[in-house]
């Protein structure tokens, strides 16, 4: 057990506080101000803000925690956040090769017989789920493309005391497996689309496919899963001219547009110009679409949500770069080769798998993701401390 935790220490990679973008639990909020160049650029210091939000968001989470297990500890971190989400990678596979998630070349795939099995990943979502958490989240890769998807999902539907299963899908299979899903107990799904033009999306994904992913997300909808989210992250110059199509697609149809700001990953030549800001994204939709609402968001909300006027669904702004909600966050990850990450811009990284096959026990594993948990900082660096901070790309994280 030793050698396990030093090896834990030994992995830890302290993450640099940006001095141009800051973002912390008590400090960070959102204004822009301009640059010589006129481009948007970020910084802020809505303190009492940022602070009661935390102080929401932490009560909130011990609020959650179950009373009733004494393991539930694992899960939570010094600043109080209850970890009930956790993100699988069940592959690293994928059928298309999207700019920002793996560079042209591709990337080096982990050899199969170091990437977790499927008893081995019932196995650590069984210990999760006891420990309290309640969703998981199916990644990663592209999870369709693993054979055993199905019997995945019905025995992760089944551990006592899961609400959720959870999908993030490319879309490209997924409207010919998605009636077997939902029998399974699939009952959340978001499809990746970046682009409503079928030129287009060749391009960006550099595969064909588009009427594919059209085709999941109306099968989605036919199946009765409300909201289908779908997932477009915005990049300047490519598909920011798209926003109000995208919007449009919410009028008549239970649709969640969730649309995302670009986020730096080994491989995907992340750069601030390509950057659209949630503030510019807002003040698009907002010009034109009339009767556009805030909604009520839970405290652990990744996304900031809104309603427009008319429209059956709604629409979303992920905003990792500008406005963190690291104060709220309640979501883990575990890879496919079994590397357990409690950020996902946090380059630190701690293997349940090598443990797990050495044949530790219950309670040595718990002690492992337990100090894992209580490491993790109060936020992630600073939106270009990010960007040069040593990190897998999006593909072997899992989205």
């Amino acid at each position: 057990m030793r050698r396990y935790l030093s090896k834990l220490n030994d992995w830890r990679i302290g993450l640099k506080q940006s001095n141009f973008f800051q973002v912390n639990c008590e400090v960070g909020s959102f204004c822009a101000s301009r640059n010589s160049n006129g481009q948007a650029l970020f910084s802020g210091i809505l303190k009492e803000h940022a602070a009661r939000m935390y102080a929401t968001s932490s009560a909130t989470c011990l609020e959650d925690q179950p009373k009733d297990n004494s393991d539930s500890d694992m899960l939570v971190d010094s600043f109080g956040r209850l970890h009930t989400y956790l993100r699988i990678s069940l592959t690293e596979r994928c059928n298309l090769r999207c700019h920002y998630c793996m560079p042209e070349e591709g990337v080096e795939l982990t050899p199969s017989p170091k990437l977790l099995t499927t008893t081995e990943i019932m196995r650590l979502a069984n210990l999760f789920v006891s420990s309290g958490v309640n969703k998981i989240r199916l990644t990663g890769g592209e999870p369709t493309v693993r054979k055993d998807i199905e019997d995945i999902c019905w025995e992760l539907a089944n551990l006592k005391g899961l609400k959720t299963l959870a999908m993030t899908t490319n879309g490209i299979a997924l409207a010919r497996k998605l009636p077997k899903l939902k029998e399974c107990g699939l009952t959340s799904v978001n499809i990746s689309l970046d682009t409503l033009v079928p030129a287009k999306f060749e391009f960006m994904t550099r595969r064909k496919g588009h009427e594919k992913v059209m085709a999941s997300i109306n099968t989605a909808i036919d199946l009765g899963y409300n909201p289908v989210k779908v997932n477009c992250v915005v990049m300047r110059g490519i598909n920011d001219d798209e926003i109000c199509d995208f919007v449009e697609l919410t009028s008549g149809k239970p649709i969640n547009i969730r649309f995302i700001e670009f986020m730096p990953f080994d491989g995907n030549v992340w750069n601030v110009k390509k950057l659209v800001p949630y503030a510019e994204m807002m003040d698009i939709v907002g010009k034109r679409f009339a009767g556009l609402k805030r909604l009520q968001d839970h405290p652990t909300d990744t996304a900031k949500n809104f309603t427009i006027d008319g429209h059956q669904g709604t629409v979303s702004f992920i905003t990792s770069m500008t406005e963190h909600f690291c104060a709220g966050c309640n979501r883990l990850r575990l890879l496919a080769d079994g590397n357990f990450k409690v950020c996902l811009f946090g380059p630190s990284e701690v293997s349940l798998r090598d443990p797990l096959r050495h044949g530790a026990e219950e309670h040595e594993l718990r002690q492992i993701i337990g100090a894992a948990v209580k490491r993790k900082k109060a936020s992630h660096a600073g939106m270009f401390d990010i960007a040069k901070t040593a990190n897998r790309p999006m593909i072997h994280i899992g989205g």
